[in-house]
């Protein structure tokens, strides 16, 4: 891995977190056409420059972190499902982050429903965090717990998770980019104490390491901060069908890629 490669990984980080087509998709498949995706130490980049595109939400939503303390009970109670899961279906999720086929099909299935759900829950009741109760907290949750499979996308399943719950397309995009904070915090820590107690790792790598994580999550920081506003506007006046087409198109080309050539076929 080298420089290029962490600016390019970082750049699709920083405009795909927030966006329901799955950062962790793109990344995937991305580092498989640039052949480092057997490398450990990207999976392990993958994930903690995410925790930087996260950061890009306590700064643009400051003034929501200090609303209440029930806000924290919430996004407590959102997470505790993808704790539960993370910890005991973790092998079997680092096993599908290895395939592009996997990615594809979980594309295109997550599109057919993109091209729907406006339609399916168009009658909202809640417009704000505020009304938010605690079980409708913890289904969402649940629902973000379907993005462990690479390619569903964590925004789009929890924001989908909130559609359901009546929350308008505004309110469930932002509880999302909420409970994500914890959700990749937890997960970056985690991912970060494996990946170097169980690794034979010398200073000169320790400090290599640091570098890239740290240029990685400062340009996915700077470019979600751009990309949240945007999104939240665009989702607003036009809703989820273009993302849904998006979705099924790049399912196609990666499965075509996959059965065809030979850029994708092992990650």
């Amino acid at each position: 891995m080298n420089i290029i490669h962490v600016v390019i990984l970082a750049i699709i980080e920083g405009l795909t977190e927030f966006l329901p087509v799955s950062s962790t998709g793109h990344l995937v498949i991305a580092s498989s056409i640039m052949g480092i995706s057997k490398d450990e130490f990207v999976k392990l980049f993958e994930i903690v420059i995410q925790l930087g595109a996260i950061l890009a939400v306590v700064v643009l939503y400051f003034k929501r972190f200090f609303r209440s303390i029930d806000f924290y009970v919430k996004l407590v109670i959102g997470v505790i499902p993808a704790v539960i899961f993370g910890l005991l279906l973790k092998k079997r999720i680092d096993l599908l982050l290895e395939s592009p086929l996997v990615v594809a099909i979980a594309f295109i299935v997550g599109g057919v429903i993109l091209l729907f759900v406006d339609e399916w829950f168009n009658k909202p009741t809640i417009d704000d965090e505020k009304e938010i109760n605690h079980i409708t907290a913890l289904k969402i949750g649940f629902f973000q717990c379907l993005a462990m499979v690479p390619g569903v996308s964590r925004s789009a399943a929890s924001i989908v998770g909130g559609m359901t719950q009546k929350l308008s397309r505004k309110a469930a995009a932002e509880f999302s980019f909420f409970l994500a904070v914890p959700t990749m915090f937890g997960a970056t820590l985690k991912d970060l104490y494996d990946f170097y107690k169980h690794g034979n790792i010398t200073a000169a790598d320790m400090h290599h390491d640091i570098k890239y994580l740290l240029i990685g999550s400062v340009i996915a920081f700077i470019v979600a901060l751009m990309a949240i506003k945007s999104f939240i506007t665009f989702l607003e006046q036009k809703g989820f069908k273009l993302f849904g087409v998006y979705r099924i198109l790049a399912g196609i080309v990666i499965i075509v890629l996959y059965y065809t050539g030979n850029v994708l076929h092992t990650v």
